[in-house]
């Protein structure tokens, strides 16, 4: 069976203190419950950057086939984007969002899952492990925001400063700069995506929902929150962090405040690569992805948290 956008989508109303009631958009793959308790994999949930017209299908559609072989995978459009509800944002986003992903969990009745997150959706993956440890198996942060610390680049990056020029002015041109900060190849920044991407970043809702996320970073009142990378010697997950060598919006030299302070974590690094290795690295990226989460077992070392 072919996993198209329509045909994987489903709906769930969910609950959080923060956010109230919100119905959240997912796509869902991969094996039967029998075979997933025969095989002892947890579930992955997979979750999104923020950029103009993000969604889980528009990271990870391409992504969901290979991952889908091996994990029931579940790709879930965060709160703000895609089909899931606009809320505002209350307190620090990356913490709005992981309790909301958390509620929709208790929905789905998913005990604990593995975690894969680009970007912004590496900060909410990062911060649910945080602060419900007993939830996450293992992690895998593609260029996560709020663990990237810029070391040598600086603030904001080309792709972030990308980000802001089309908020300051939504165009199809001011769009189409930002894709391009995504990837090395050019050719992958085609005419459908833009019209795609640009369709959804000016859907009802999605400048306020972009606009609201955008402040939970700036103000100083929610902003420290967000800021990972102070606490990540507190993850005791098993930790896969991925890089694109070129990456332009979250640089590779902010990885390595992370790699030294979460205590279980390792790097891979795909040359010729910018943010979005799941497409740039497509192949590559599964494989090794794959292989890191297929080695969890229920059984824990001293330094892993339940």
């Amino acid at each position: 069976m072919t996993l198209t956008r329509e045909s994987t989508q489903r709906f769930a109303e969910v609950k959080s203190e923060a956010a109230g009631d919100a119905r959240l958009a997912y796509h869902e793959a991969g094996p039967d419950l029998d075979k997933l308790d025969q095989r002892g994999r947890l579930p992955l949930v997979m979750l999104h950057g923020g950029g103009p017209g993000a969604s889980a299908w528009s990271n990870f559609g391409t992504a969901l086939p290979r991952f889908a072989t091996s994990f029931r995978t579940l790709l879930v459009d965060q709160p703000g984007f895609g089909g899931s509800d606009k809320p505002p944002v209350v307190g620090n986003y990356y913490r709005f969002a992981a309790d909301l992903v958390v509620a929709l969990l208790d929905e789905l009745g998913l005990d604990r899952v593995h975690l894969l997150g680009n970007s912004l959706g590496g900060g909410t993956a990062m911060r649910l492990a945080l602060s419900h440890p007993d939830r996450v198996g293992r992690l895998v942060l593609m260029g996560p925001g709020g663990l990237s610390l810029n070391l040598f680049h600086a603030d904001p990056t080309e792709g972030v400063q990308r980000l802001m020029d089309f908020a300051g002015d939504p165009s199809r041109e001011t769009l189409r700069a930002f894709i391009s900060t995504m990837v090395v190849n050019q050719d992958l920044v085609t005419d459908e995506l833009v019209k795609e991407r640009y369709a959804d970043a000016t859907a009802p809702g999605a400048r306020e929902a972009m606009a609201s996320m955008g402040m939970s970073f700036w103000n100083p009142e929610t902003a420290e929150d967000g800021m990972l990378w102070r606490e990540a010697h507190r993850l005791r997950k098993h930790t896969l962090l991925t890089w694109g060598r070129e990456d332009r919006v979250n640089p590779v030299d902010g990885a390595f405040a992370a790699l030294k302070l979460i205590p279980t974590a390792s790097l891979h690094v795909f040359p010729n690569c910018g943010h979005w290795a799941q497409v740039e690295a497509a192949e590559e990226f599964a494989e090794i992805a794959t292989a890191f989460l297929a080695r969890h077992t229920e059984a824990r070392s001293p330094t892993e948290q339940r």
